[in-house]
C-alpha cells in the first residue's frame, strides 16, 4: 500500500503548499512514484503548483520528474451509501485512484478546519505540520504562558491530531508519525527564535510530535512558484552556479526529508 504523507496544519500561510511541493518533487526525483492531492478546494495553491509545473516543462520541452496530481473525483449523490458523507467518498475514490500505482500519496491540506482535513489526518502514516517562528502560530499546538516558558496545555490543532490518532487506533493502524517543522526562522539568533525551539521542545515530549530541521526565510521560495520548479530542478533549467542562499536552501531541504524517515527512501540529492 502506498504510504500516506499528510501536510497539515489549520492556519494558512505557514507556507504548507511550498512544503508539499517539494517533498513530492524530491521524492520523484529519487525515482519514487508519488500522487498528489489537494483539499483545499477553493485555492488549491498545491494543485496550481504542480499545474504552473506542467505548463513550464511542455512551454520549454523539458522532462522533469514530477508529481501524479489528481483533483477530488466528482460523485454522483446516488452512490453514496444511507448516511455516508460526500466528502469522505470523495476523498477515498482518490486515494483508491491513486494507490495501486504510487509509492507515496501525498496531501496537502487546507489552512482551516474541515471534514477533508480531519478525515486526511486520520489517513496520514507520516503528518507533517510546518510552523511559522511565531508564537502566534505555536498557538494551533498549545496554549503558553505570558512569557513563552509554561505549557498550559494542548490547543485545537493538536486535539485534532489526537482525534485522528484515536480512529488509527480503533482501526488498527499504526500510530501516525507526526513531524513539526519549523518554517520562515530569522538568520538571527533572537530570543522568540530560542524560546521557540525550547518550547517546542517541551511540547514535542508532552504531545509525541518529533521535531524537524526547518526552513529559513528565503526569497526563492516565492520565485518558483509561478514555474512550478523547486529548489533541486534549478541546475535542471540552466542555472549552472547556485549561489549561496540556494545551496544552504537545498540542504535545508535535504535535511528535512532525511528527518522524516520514510520508508524506502535513502536520500541522495
Amino acid at each position: 500500500m502506498a504510504h500516506i504523507i499528510v501536510v497539515g496544519n489549520e492556519k494558512g500561510g505557514a507556507g504548507k503548499s511550498t512544503l508539499s511541493m517539494h517533498i513530492a518533487t524530491a521524492l520523484a526525483r529519487m525515482g519514487h512514484k508519488v500522487g498528489g492531492i489537494d483539499l483545499d478546494l477553493r485555492q488549491k495553491s498545491f494543485g496550481s503548483y504542480v499545474a504552473n509545473r506542467r505548463k513550464f516543462l511542455q512551454k520549454n520541452g523539458l522532462d522533469l520528474p514530477s508529481p501524479d496530481y489528481h483533483d477530488l473525483p466528482e460523485v454522483d449523490q446516488s452512490a453514496l451509501q444511507p448516511g455516508e458523507n460526500i466528502y469522505d467518498h470523495r476523498l477515498s475514490a482518490a486515494v483508491s485512484m491513486l494507490e495501486p500505482n504510487n509509492d507515496f500519496i501525498l496531501i496537502d491540506c487546507p489552512g482551516s478546519h474541515t471534514r477533508l482535513s480531519q478525515v486526511a489526518h486520520s489517513l496520514a502514516d507520516t503528518l507533517v505540520t510546518p510552523l511559522n517562528d511565531s508564537f502566534v502560530d505555536f498557538d494551533l499546538l498549545a496554549k503558553i504562558d505570558a512569557d513563552g516558558e509554561k505549557i498550559l496545555g494542548p490547543s485545537v490543532y493538536s486535539e485534532m491530531v489526537w482525534n485522528a490518532r484515536q480512529l488509527r487506533a480503533q482501526a488498527g493502524l499504526k500510530p501516525i508519525d507526526w513531524i513539526v517543522m519549523r518554517n520562515r526562522m530569522g538568520a538571527q539568533q533572537m530570543v522568540n527564535k530560542e524560546k521557540m525551539g525550547k518550547a517546542l521542545d517541551r511540547l514535542a515530549k508532552r504531545i509525541g510530535f518529533r521535531v524537524a530541521p526547518g526552513f529559513n526565510e528565503r526569497v526563492v521560495f516565492r520565485e518558483l512558484f509561478p514555474r512550478g520548479l523547486t529548489l533541486l530542478d534549478l541546475r535542471d533549467i540552466g542555472v549552472k552556479q547556485l549561489n549561496i542562499s540556494n545551496v544552504a536552501a537545498r540542504q535545508e531541504l535535504r535535511e528535512l526529508v532525511k528527518a522524516l524517515n520514510l520508508p524506502g527512501v535513502s536520500v541522495d540529492f
